[in-house]
């Protein structure tokens, strides 16, 4: 992680949720809801980064992004609503 640029362009997603949350009462976040979508964030930017500068080959590349994809997704989707039920479920 030697440019740091890089954390800026990973939590440019976050100002979407931020501009919603003051302009609509449908959402409602605090600031650990930013902390935590943020570390989600700059490790999913950043296992992305180093898997498409350490892989040669394009589709070992393809399988591994798209598997820090979906962990990044099913934490999400845990966090936000408890698909799974587990200790650290959401509303």
């Amino acid at each position: 992680m030697r440019n740091p640029a890089f954390i800026l362009h990973a939590l440019n997603p976050l100002l979407v949720p931020l501009v919603a949350n003051q302009i609509s009462d449908q959402v409602n976040w605090n600031i650990m809801d930013f902390i935590i979508m943020g570390i989600l964030l700059i490790f999913s930017g950043y296992w992305t980064q180093r898997v498409i500068k350490k892989m040669k080959s394009k589709s070992k590349k393809v399988v591994f992004i798209s598997l820090i994809l979906l962990i990044f997704l099913l934490l999400w989707a845990e966090l936000a609503v408890g698909i799974f039920n587990s200790p650290i479920a959401g509303s």
